[in-house]
């Protein structure tokens, strides 16, 4: 009879506040299912009967050729979660890195959440997937040791093969079915402690390196199905604005025209190649109702945010003087390379769309509800192509509306592509903002409050947070799901006496959406700005002030790692300074620490240092180039990109006039440092952008000796 052995006391770290429910699903080779759920009884924590169907978050299967496939409810959109999804695979397993592979699902109701955002990916699946590989490993030891007829504690595993002391081996592939029909693994089915990590941890190349660089990856646009149709569409000039009357003879007669389809959001034009609708695009004469904003411009729209913050509240008793700070942000374009695009197929009752967006199962309501099938949004089948990046933009799947009604009008599947211009111009936007921040003092420069009032225009949540009920709210109260997500996510991590943060929201007819780190990107930036400029009234140190009013050990843990590597202090040359800023946000904490010389006028950026604490560094490497693309997205929007509306239209239309950093104006010293606490996984994908962009607008107000107070700084017109 097998031993079973007993869990280590240490497995549970990072585990032992929640339970995830493991089970064997109906296949003739092993397949294991986790769902990520609230806490569970200790015996609920067994696996299901075979054929058990609930709602999941992911599952991994062991093929008989001894690959491990893993499939997870969310979407590579370049931040790397399937390296470190294969990674911890890997790690349970006892597996090499290249015997995972990691796809992504379609949208299924029996997924519990599928969306992709809130730097929530590795946060929520990391415990399922641990327990679903050591789940997995366990039946396999199990399986040889019936095998062999052996005590199955004296089996071990190495590169995806179970051996035993006399030399007997077997591969994964070889017992896959053989464990799927043990009833109770004869081993603990605990995740290993994260002190035995050997490859959890290391930095890792991405497993899909290879593919990008040698274009093998296949995006939305690279994909195809038998007659699919190359479909652009033309659209308003202004925001929303609809199609009042078109003239498409000329653009019919030209050659290769295959149809032209008015939507709602514009004139769709089918074709044979891609340049025959686009010329034909050209060809068409509309005439257009303005959208709802068409009386806004960006003076307009300034007006209204400061108008909306109201007045000033009551000081705290005993205040002496009230340093006030005003900040302006603009609204911003999500700017992602790779444009919103959608391969639609709608034949008779059922639809398939391909695209690649951050929750399926929205993309799917929301096709069923154009192709009026609102209660039965199963009819349509949503594949998750890799997206050449989010941040937000692909929570909305216009692209993938139109290219169903097309497909539905013309009989014929259709692949749909927003140009670059499209993208840029009638997309959803980060809201322009408005902020009144009052620091009040009391005798000997003691701070007894901090009041931020935020007047900002309501960010669209109809997607929710990934659950059909949060959805519901995003698009029944808005307004309030806004204002939510803004008390929940809005802390100040300073002992600054009574602190207050408000939302005010504004009305204006622009569309928006979250972009990365949400509010924090407008909210945290001027926080740490005007605590630097606290620390000028105050006469002291920035970093020493905030040393001695953080309330986060671990906020002090990475300033004090950027102060030391970055050598705060130390003399500098005129027109060269140093800004530092720190962000505690999604269970992970940030500093950055930036040097900008202001001698030649335009702001240049000679180096960045970050430290991060993100708890288990899944994969370093990954966790370094996120938060380098962060900082180059904050140097972006900090200095010089930003959106302009002129009577409702968007005055900027590519990178030519996004005014996106190049390469040549990055530095080439970027220090990541990461900074381990603990053992729980911290979100990365949004944590390395506002604390970047209020360090390097310290840094330039320490070198010009004032404080910004309008962004993008280098914005030339209005």
């Amino acid at each position: 009879m097998a031993d079973t052995l007993k869990s280590d006391a240490t497995v549970s770290e990072g585990l032992d506040r929640r339970r995830f429910l493991t089970w064997v699903m109906t296949s003739p080779t092993l397949m294991i299912a986790a769902r990520l759920g609230p806490d569970v009884p200790e015996a609920e924590a067994a696996e299901r009967p075979e054929g058990a169907t609930t709602a999941m978050s992911l599952y991994l299967a062991v093929q008989t050729d001894g690959r491990v496939v893993t499939t997870l409810p969310r979407t590579e959109m370049g931040q790397g979660i399937t390296t470190a999804v294969a990674m911890l695979v890997a790690e349970e397993l006892d597996m090499a890195l290249d015997q995972v592979d990691v796809r992504s699902a379609d949208a299924d109701p029996r997924w519990a959440i599928q969306l992709t955002g809130l730097s929530s990916t590795m946060r929520f699946l990391t415990g399922p997937l641990r327990a679903a590989a050591a789940e997995a490993r366990a039946r396999l030891v199990t399986a040889a040791a019936l095998r062999w007829r052996v005590l199955a504690h004296t089996l071990a595993t190495s590169h995806g093969v179970v051996s035993a002391p006399d030399g007997r081996r077997a591969g994964y592939g070889e017992l896959a079915e053989d464990a799927a029909r043990v009833l109770l693994p004869a081993v603990s089915s605990q995740p290993r402690p994260v002190s035995r990590f050997k490859l959890v941890g290391q930095p890792t190349g991405r497993i899909d390196a290879r593919d990008i660089v040698t274009g093998a990856t296949r995006y939305a646009l690279d994909l195809d199905i038998p007659e699919a149709l190359p479909t652009v569409v033309a659209r308003p000039p202004t925001l929303r604005g609809t199609v009042q009357s078109v003239d498409d003879a000329s653009a019919r007669a030209m050659p290769g025209v295959v149809a032209v389809v008015p939507l709602g959001t514009g004139v769709a034009v089918v074709a044979r190649t891609f340049g025959q609708a686009l010329a034909a695009r050209a060809a068409l004469r509309i005439t257009w109702t303005p959208g709802p904003a068409s009386a806004l411009s960006d003076a307009d729209i300034r007006t209204r945010l400061r108008d909306g913050i109201g007045p000033r509240p009551l000081p705290p008793l005993f205040t002496t003087r009230t340093l006030e700070g005003r900040f302006d942000f603009p609204y911003l374009a999500h700017a992602t390379m790779e444009t919103q695009s959608c391969l639609a197929r709608v034949q008779g009752g059922q639809a398939e769309v391909w695209l690649g967006a951050q929750d399926p199962k929205y993309a799917q309501r929301e096709v069923a509800r154009a192709l009026g099938w609102e209660l039965t949004p199963w009819r349509v089948t949503v594949h998750i192509a890799r997206a050449g990046g989010g941040f937000g933009r692909r929570f909305f799947t216009e692209a993938a509306v139109e290219a169903a009604l097309v497909s539905r009008a013309i009989g014929r599947p259709v692949k749909l592509m927003w140009s670059r211009d499209d993208d840029m111009r009638h997309g959803h936007f980060r809201p322009a903002s408005h902020h009144r921040i009052l620091a009040y003092l009391g005798p000997g420069g003691r701070v007894l409050g901090w009041h931020h009032r935020a007047a900002i225009p309501t960010v669209e949540f109809p997607h929710g947070f990934g659950d059909a009920l949060t959805a519901l709210a995003g698009e029944v109260l808005p307004e309030v799901t806004s204002a939510v997500f803004f008390a929940l996510s809005q802390k100040l991590p300073y002992g600054f006496g009574w602190v207050s943060q408000e939302l005010r929201d504004v009305a204006i007819p622009i569309p928006t959406a979250s972009f990365r780190s949400v509010f924090t990107s407008q909210v945290g930036v001027s926080n740490e700005v005007f605590v630097d400029e606290l620390a000028r009234e105050l006469q002291v140190d920035p970093v020493a002030l905030r040393r001695e009013r953080l309330t986060s050990n671990r906020l002090k843990a990475v300033l004090d790692k950027v102060a030391t590597e970055g050598q705060w202090g130390r003399s500098l040359p005129p027109g060269v300074a140093q800004g530092v800023a720190v962000l505690e946000e999604w269970d992970s904490a940030i500093a950055h620490l930036i040097e900008v010389d202001v001698t030649g006028g335009t702001p240049r950026v000679l180096r960045i240092v970050i430290a991060a604490d993100v708890g288990l560094p899944i994969n370093p490497k990954g966790i370094e180039a996120q938060l380098q693309g962060a900082a180059v997205d904050a140097m972006s929007t900090t200095l010089s990109a930003g959106i302009h509306i002129d009577a409702g239209t968007v005055r900027e239309g590519s990178f030519a006039d996004y005014r996106w950093m190049r390469m040549k104006h990055v530095p080439s010293d970027i220090q990541v440092h990461l900074v381990r606490s603990d053992d729980r996984v911290g979100g990365v994908g949004e944590l390395g952008y506002p604390s970047a962009a209020a360090a390097l607008t310290n840094a330039i107000a320490r070198a010009r000796g004032s404080m910004p107070t309008r962004f993008p700084i280098l914005d030339e017109g209005v």
